[in-house]
Protein backbone atom coordinates (compact mmCIF):
# COMPACT_ATOMS: atom_id res chain seq x y z
CA UNK A 1 0.00 0.00 0.00
CA UNK A 2 2.85 2.44 0.65
CA UNK A 3 4.40 1.83 -2.07
CA UNK A 4 1.00 2.56 -4.39
CA UNK A 5 1.11 5.79 -2.01
CA UNK A 6 4.27 6.73 -2.96
CA UNK A 7 3.81 5.98 -6.98
CA UNK A 8 0.65 8.34 -6.84
CA UNK A 9 2.72 10.89 -4.76
CA UNK A 10 5.31 10.94 -7.93
CA UNK A 11 3.07 10.28 -11.15
CA UNK A 12 0.45 13.24 -10.22
CA UNK A 13 2.21 15.89 -10.23
CA UNK A 14 3.40 14.96 -13.72
CA UNK A 15 0.13 14.33 -14.98
CA UNK A 16 -0.94 17.82 -13.84
CA UNK A 17 1.94 18.87 -15.21
CA UNK A 18 1.28 17.28 -18.75
CA UNK A 19 -2.21 18.63 -18.70
CA UNK A 20 -1.60 22.05 -18.05
CA UNK A 21 1.19 21.65 -20.84
CA UNK A 22 -1.38 20.37 -22.86
CA UNK A 23 -4.13 23.50 -22.12
CA UNK A 24 -1.56 25.99 -23.02
CA UNK A 25 -0.81 24.79 -25.88
CA UNK A 26 -4.37 24.33 -26.91
CA UNK A 27 -4.59 28.37 -25.85
CA UNK A 28 -2.31 29.43 -28.06
CA UNK A 29 -3.21 27.94 -31.16
CA UNK A 30 -6.88 28.98 -30.64
CA UNK A 31 -5.78 32.31 -30.73
CA UNK A 32 -3.38 32.13 -33.42
CA UNK A 33 -6.80 30.89 -35.48
CA UNK A 34 -8.13 33.70 -33.53
CA UNK A 35 -5.25 36.12 -34.84
CA UNK A 36 -5.59 34.59 -38.35
CA UNK A 37 -9.44 35.82 -38.24
CA UNK A 38 -8.63 39.16 -37.53
CA UNK A 39 -6.07 39.40 -40.06
CA UNK A 40 -8.31 38.22 -42.76
CA UNK A 41 -10.52 40.82 -41.43
CA UNK A 42 -8.02 43.61 -41.68
CA UNK A 43 -7.28 42.91 -45.49
CA UNK A 44 -11.52 42.77 -46.79
CA UNK A 45 -12.28 45.55 -44.23
CA UNK A 46 -9.19 47.81 -43.97
CA UNK A 47 -9.74 48.42 -40.28
CA UNK A 48 -9.42 45.99 -36.98
CA UNK A 49 -12.64 44.25 -35.94
CA UNK A 50 -14.16 45.80 -32.90
CA UNK A 51 -14.91 42.67 -31.29
CA UNK A 52 -14.23 39.02 -31.09
CA UNK A 53 -18.25 38.63 -32.25
CA UNK A 54 -17.29 40.33 -35.81
CA UNK A 55 -14.66 37.43 -36.83
CA UNK A 56 -17.55 35.29 -35.16
CA UNK A 57 -14.81 34.26 -32.27
CA UNK A 58 -16.79 34.95 -29.71
CA UNK A 59 -17.75 32.05 -28.63
CA UNK A 60 -14.46 30.47 -28.45
CA UNK A 61 -13.40 29.65 -24.95
CA UNK A 62 -10.27 28.33 -23.85
CA UNK A 63 -9.43 25.06 -22.57
CA UNK A 64 -10.29 26.47 -19.33
CA UNK A 65 -13.72 27.55 -20.30
CA UNK A 66 -13.57 30.95 -20.45
CA UNK A 67 -14.25 33.28 -23.53
CA UNK A 68 -10.98 35.51 -25.09
CA UNK A 69 -10.15 38.44 -24.42
CA UNK A 70 -9.93 40.74 -27.15
CA UNK A 71 -8.55 44.74 -27.11
CA UNK A 72 -8.91 47.05 -29.56
CA UNK A 73 -6.41 49.96 -29.33
CA UNK A 74 -8.07 52.21 -31.95
CA UNK A 75 -9.82 55.10 -30.10
CA UNK A 76 -8.39 53.73 -26.97
CA UNK A 77 -7.13 56.80 -24.55
CA UNK A 78 -3.94 55.95 -22.77
CA UNK A 79 -2.21 52.59 -21.96
CA UNK A 80 -3.88 51.83 -18.47
CA UNK A 81 -5.56 48.44 -20.80
CA UNK A 82 -2.48 47.78 -22.26
CA UNK A 83 -0.95 44.59 -21.67
CA UNK A 84 2.78 45.37 -20.34
CA UNK A 85 6.18 43.83 -20.17
CA UNK A 86 7.99 44.74 -16.85
CA UNK A 87 8.98 47.47 -18.12
CA UNK A 88 5.49 48.85 -18.37
CA UNK A 89 5.71 49.18 -22.18
CA UNK A 90 2.58 47.57 -23.84
CA UNK A 91 2.84 44.36 -25.87
CA UNK A 92 1.85 45.45 -28.58
CA UNK A 93 0.67 47.91 -30.92
CA UNK A 94 -2.30 47.54 -32.29
CA UNK A 95 -4.74 45.20 -30.31
CA UNK A 96 -4.40 42.28 -27.57
CA UNK A 97 -5.51 39.17 -27.50
CA UNK A 98 -5.07 36.51 -24.62
CA UNK A 99 -6.58 33.92 -22.35
CA UNK A 100 -6.88 34.91 -18.80
CA UNK A 101 -5.47 31.22 -18.06
CA UNK A 102 -6.14 28.56 -14.97
CA UNK A 103 -6.96 31.51 -12.36
CA UNK A 104 -9.55 33.21 -14.55
CA UNK A 105 -7.49 36.18 -13.25
CA UNK A 106 -5.45 38.99 -14.81
CA UNK A 107 -4.28 42.90 -14.73
CA UNK A 108 -2.71 44.79 -17.51
CA UNK A 109 1.20 43.91 -16.56
CA UNK A 110 2.24 40.57 -17.34
CA UNK A 111 4.22 40.97 -14.07
CA UNK A 112 1.50 41.35 -11.68
CA UNK A 113 1.07 37.10 -9.93
CA UNK A 114 -2.48 36.70 -11.83
CA UNK A 115 -1.11 37.64 -14.78
CA UNK A 116 1.72 34.82 -15.08
CA UNK A 117 -0.62 31.96 -16.27
CA UNK A 118 -2.11 34.25 -19.28
CA UNK A 119 -1.60 32.83 -22.44
CA UNK A 120 -0.61 36.13 -24.60
CA UNK A 121 -0.19 37.35 -28.08
CA UNK A 122 2.86 39.59 -27.60
CA UNK A 123 5.15 41.85 -29.78
CA UNK A 124 2.02 41.63 -32.26
CA UNK A 125 1.85 37.87 -33.07
CA UNK A 126 5.79 37.10 -33.25
CA UNK A 127 4.68 35.71 -29.67
CA UNK A 128 2.18 33.16 -28.45
CA UNK A 129 2.40 31.28 -24.96
CA UNK A 130 2.29 31.94 -21.53
CA UNK A 131 3.02 35.40 -19.80
CA UNK A 132 5.36 34.06 -17.66
CA UNK A 133 7.66 32.99 -20.49
CA UNK A 134 7.99 36.47 -22.07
Amino acid sequence: MAIVAILAAIALPAYQQHVQTARVAAASADIMLIQQRISQYVTVNNALPPDLAAIHADTVLDPWGRPYVYLNFTGLRGHAQMRKDKNLVPINTQYDLYSVGADGQSRPPLTAAMSKDDVILANDGNYIGLASNY
